[in-house]
């Protein structure tokens, strides 16, 4: 290994000592500069956790949650440049983490949190406009064929438990005192100008949403959520995804040549 190679494996190693070849400019003790260097590294890791999993934090409290995000650091090193892409793994990391189990729904909490991050750093693209929504749908001969294209921040979860509620509670003073998490609850994250807006959804609509994302023609899309759920609403589920600006394209079905 290169002496850079050896000086990143060792700044997220504890154990390990301070590479060969390191020297200090003003003649003080490599080791103990290397040692206060990647104490500083360690610490500016576990701070982006805690910006970016706050609820994660406040459910097992400050201790806790920076002694297992120590644990994620030495695990899961940085892959990229951007402080923001930090921690998408951490959610997993959670699920597996055995003296996290008493909160069985912190990653899935933590799964939340990651897709807010995600939505306020997508990419900004133009929405259509509503009444031109409406407009082409109703304008259009076969509107089951027509393909949606959705706004890159959105996203979807679906979970044993009530994610939205108990990420709710702890926005507001008051509400953990009537919290009742044990009940499965879907969730819609999408960012609206500049503001990242979490909605429960139901099963019906994930289904419906997500087969969107993937390229299904409207019909198709419709089927997928009836077969995931009867009580599927298109008409409510439209309304939320086009009030709040999340359709971006529509594409017209595609004319098959003679």
């Amino acid at each position: 290994m290169s002496l850079y190679a050896d000086f990143a494996a060792a700044l997220l190693s504890p154990e390990q000592a301070c590479p060969d070849g390191v020297f200090s400019r003003n003649g003080a003790d490599p080791n103990s500069r290397f040692s206060v260097y990647r104490n500083n590294v360690h610490r500016s890791l576990i701070d982006a956790l805690a910006a970016a999993y706050p609820v994660t934090l406040q459910l097992v409290g400050k201790e806790f949650f920076r002694a297992m995000a120590g644990l994620f650091v030495q695990a899961c090193p940085p892959a990229s440049p951007l402080i923001s892409e930090y921690g998408s793994a951490f959610p997993a990391f959670i699920q597996d983490f055995e003296p996290a189990t008493s909160v069985p729904y912190l990653a899935d909490i933590a799964r939340l949190e990651r897709l807010r991050v995600r939505a306020y750093h997508a990419a900004d693209t133009e929405q259509l406009d509503q009444q031109a929504i409406l407009h082409a749908m109703q304008g259009q001969t076969n509107v089951g064929k027509l393909r949606v294209q959705l706004h890159p921040s959105l996203a979807t979860l679906n979970s044993a438990y009530a994610v939205v509620a108990v990420w709710a509670a702890h926005q507001s003073e008051g509400a953990l005192a009537t919290l009742n998490p044990w009940h499965a609850q879907a969730a819609l994250v999408l960012r609206q100008g500049l503001e990242v807006r979490v909605f429960v959804i139901d099963s019906g609509s994930v289904t419906f949403i997500n087969s969107l994302a993937q390229g299904s023609p409207l019909e198709k899309a419709v089927e997928h959520a009836l077969e995931a759920s009867a009580e599927f609403d298109l008409h409510h589920c439209l309304t939320l995804l086009i009030s709040h600006n999340a359709i971006t394209h529509l594409h017209p079905a595609q004319k098959v040549s003679p």
